[in-house]
Order: C-alpha cells, then sequence, then structure tokens
C-alpha cells in the first residue's frame, strides 16, 4: 500500500504522442528495407556491383526518408480527429509527397539509365538503342543467313521497334509507375504511424485511469484514516472529564502530556502510506498509557514483536481500534486486572498481527470473520480492503480466555 496523494487536473487531458525517437526509426526502418530489398533485387540481376547504381540508391533512400517526415507534422495536427478524416488527410498529403518522390528518382537515375540499358544487352548478346523519335530498338543477329562471298555485304542483323512512345510519354509513364509505388510506402508508413499513436493513446489512457484510480484509493484511505481521530479523542477526552471530576489532577495533568505526544506522532503520519511496526506498536503502547491514567490497577499490557518483524510496513494507526475494543469491552467491563497482547508473527510471506485480552469474550454477541465488532473493526477491515483488496483480512472472535483479533496483509519490509 504505497500511494501517493494525486491532484487531477481539470483541463483538457494531454494529447499523447509518439516519441520523436519511435517515429525517425520508422522512417528510417521503412527506407532501409526498401533499400535492402532493391539492392538485393539489383544483385540478383547483376548490376548492383556497380558503386553508381548504389550511391544513387543512397540519396534517393535518404530523399525518402526526408519526403516521408514532412507527413509527420500533418499527421499530428490530425491527432484529435476523427480515424476517417486523419486517413483521407493521409491520402491527399502523400499524393504529392509520392510525386516528389518519383521526380527525385527519375532525376537522380537518369543519367545512367542508357547505361544500363547497353548493359543489358550486352549481356544478352544485343543491342538496345533509342532512335531521335524516343522509339526503344533491338538490334538482332540473323544466325539464318549463309556466309556470303568476299565483297558482298548484306545486313547481318534485324531490328525491331520495342517501344514506339515519345521521350515524354515515356517519362511520364516511368514517373507514374514510380509515383504509385512510393505512394504506397507512403501510405504504409502512416498507416504504421496511426497505429503507434493508438496504441501511445491507449496507453495514456489507462496511465490516467491508473492515476485516476490511486487519487481515488488515496482518498478513500484519508477519510478511514481520519474517522480513527475523532472517535479516539471522544474518548480519551471523556476519560480526561473523569480524572478532573474525580478530583485525580495529577493524573489529568499526566494524561494531557501523554495525549499531547500521541497526537504529535499520529498528525505527523501521511495517511495514505504505510510506516514500519515498531512505531505503530510505540504509538500504541502511548495510548496505552492514556488509558493507564483511567485504569492503574486493571490494564496490563504485553508485546511480543520479533525484531525481524519490527521493520514491516504497516497502515498508520491500523492497530489503534483493536485495542480500543479490548479497553472498552474487556478493561472497563472486568473488575480484575486484564492484560491485552499483541502478537505478530509472520507465515509464507504474510505479515499476521493479534491483539487479544483475557477479559470478558462477547463483543456485542457477534463472532466470525463476517461479523464486525462496532465502527472500529470495519473501519479496519475497510482500510485492509482498500489498501490490500483480498490480499488481506480480519478475524474476530472469542478465544480460550477472552477474546482474539487478527488482521493478516502482506508482509512488505522497509526501514526498521
Amino acid at each position: 500500500m504505497r500511494y501517493r496523494t494525486t491532484v487531477v487536473s481539470e483541463s483538457l487531458p494531454s494529447i499523447s504522442r509518439v516519441p520523436a525517437r519511435v517515429v525517425l526509426a520508422s522512417i528510417a526502418g521503412l527506407w532501409l528495407c526498401y533499400f535492402t530489398l532493391a539492392t538485393l533485387r539489383g544483385w540478383v540481376i547483376g548490376f548492383e556491383l556497380d558503386w553508381a547504381m548504389f550511391s544513387r540508391r543512397v540519396v534517393v533512400t535518404v530523399a525518402s526518408m526526408a519526403a516521408t517526415a514532412l507527413l509527420w507534422p500533418i499527421l499530428q495536427l490530425m491527432q484529435r480527429r476523427p480515424i476517417w478524416q486523419q486517413a483521407v488527410a493521409v491520402m491527399l498529403a502523400a499524393l504529392p509527397c509520392s510525386l516528389l518522390l518519383a521526380g527525385i528518382n527519375h532525376w537522380v537515375f537518369a543519367d545512367i539509365e542508357s547505361q544500363v540499358v547497353t548493359r543489358i544487352g550486352d549481356d544478352r548478346g544485343i543491342s538496345i538503342r533509342r532512335d531521335e523519335a524516343g522509339n526503344v530498338l533491338v538490334d538482332l543477329p540473323r544466325p539464318d543467313l549463309p556466309d556470303l562471298p568476299s565483297g558482298e555485304h548484306t545486313a547481318r542483323q534485324t531490328t525491331i521497334l520495342l517501344d514506339s512512345v515519345g521521350d515524354d510519354e515515356n517519362r511520364w509513364r516511368q514517373m507514374t509507375d514510380l509515383a504509385l509505388g512510393r505512394y504506397f510506402l507512403l501510405l504504409a508508413w502512416a498507416a504504421l504511424y496511426l497505429a503507434l499513436l493508438k496504441g501511445a493513446q491507449a496507453r495514456g489512457a489507462e496511465r490516467r485511469e491508473g492515476e485516476y484510480r490511486r487519487a481515488a484509493k488515496a482518498a478513500e484511505l484519508r477519510s478511514l484514516r481520519y474517522q480513527v481521530n475523532p472517535h479516539f479523542l471522544f474518548n480519551t477526552l471523556n476519560s480526561l472529564s473523569a480524572l478532573v471530576l474525580t478530583g485525580r489532577a495529577e493524573g489529568a495533568e499526566r494524561m494531557i502530556q501523554t495525549i499531547s505526544t500521541f497526537y504529535r506522532r499520529s498528525l505527523t503520519q501521511d495517511p495514505t502510506t504505510d510506516h514500519p511496526l515498531s512505531e505503530e506498536i510505540a504509538l500504541q503502547q502511548l495510548y496505552l498509557e492514556i488509558e493507564a491514567v483511567r485504569f492503574p490497577d486493571r490494564l496490563r499490557s504485553r508485546f511480543e514483536i520479533p525484531s525481524k518483524l519490527a521493520g514491516a510496513m504497516v497502515p498508520g494507526m491500523i492497530l489503534q481500534p483493536l485495542i480500543e475494543n479490548s479497553v472498552k469491552y474487556a478493561v472497563a467491563a472486568s473488575k480484575a486486572a486484564v492484560t491485552i497482547t499483541v502478537v505478530a508473527r509472520e507465515e509464507a510471506g504474510i505479515l499476521e498481527i493479534s491483539v487479544s485480552d483475557d477479559g470478558p469474550g462477547s463483543r456485542s454477541g457477534k463472532t466470525g470473520d463476517a461479523a464486525g465488532v462496532g465502527i472500529g473493526l470495519a473501519n479496519v477491515r475497510d482500510r485492509l480492503m482498500a489498501g490490500f483488496g483480498t490480499r488481506a483480512g480480519l478475524r474476530a472472535g472469542p478465544a480460550a480466555t477472552g477474546y482474539c483479533t487478527t488482521i493478516w496483509l502482506p508482509l512488505v519490509s522497509g526501514r526498521g
């Protein structure tokens, strides 16, 4: 039970954003993947060992990263909009970026296109060229012609028209093909970004929900903890009044001093945090000193706290209602001396603390786990449930010689 006071802002919730390093890493990852696949494809074809192709692809990849980064601010502006509006914005913004990338790609590779075509033809024993009109021509050898006598000449090859489009039309066809490929990659990155954004928003919502839950839990614990103080003050003031009325001025003065010390220690504790068991025991010893002024001959106390459990963390003043019940129902109701015993033990990672007395065993006629004893035990049960859930609980009922109340909670070590 380690809760801090949380101030919940009444302003609009902050926008969850994808970290810049994640965005840049996604852009770099996408285009490095493209670069790797394109390089492997060219290597398989047999033309990627040429440094000119490799270096130009590096330039195109870097330019593609920069163009993709231009989509980022646009997507950030649309974060509060519905998903369909974000999708439309991405599709529209990616179009000019893809055209820009196609133009850059065409410009970077324009000077080596003819070299690549010629190299492909040489590897296959053919000649590929483009005439003045922009037509693509392929010169194929004619092995079917017989050898001619010396001095006679004829064409030993056949020219095939492969593509009759003009330069402008061919350029726009290439640009369109490149733009469509880049457009798809840009949309793929935008989809990845939106997925990352939705994940960040989900985590942000979960984090805010956790903050609200902790704030509510702290408020509940504070409310339950503060219920103890007025009840205790009411009882001690009644005891003090009884001492004054019976003329026991010395006892009243000693009680006032002890009450002052008790409240100085208890009020300095944060009601939403735990403190060591040793501090809780010291506080309850002060309380018993206060009550001992009322019952000097009837109240006895014994504490069995192993040194290894002195630093175990427990909610502040969690034992006070239990000991107060023993004083009210055992000591005050008995004519003989009553011993209140506090025992702490550990078993399988669970801290058990029992408060028992050897006075009358009845507590309003209720026993067992399900039945509480007045407001005090109900408060303790609620605090344990609020702080630890089902990992903690309370059991109260008559014992062999009196009454015993036991609480259990997870064993968490702190300062001793």
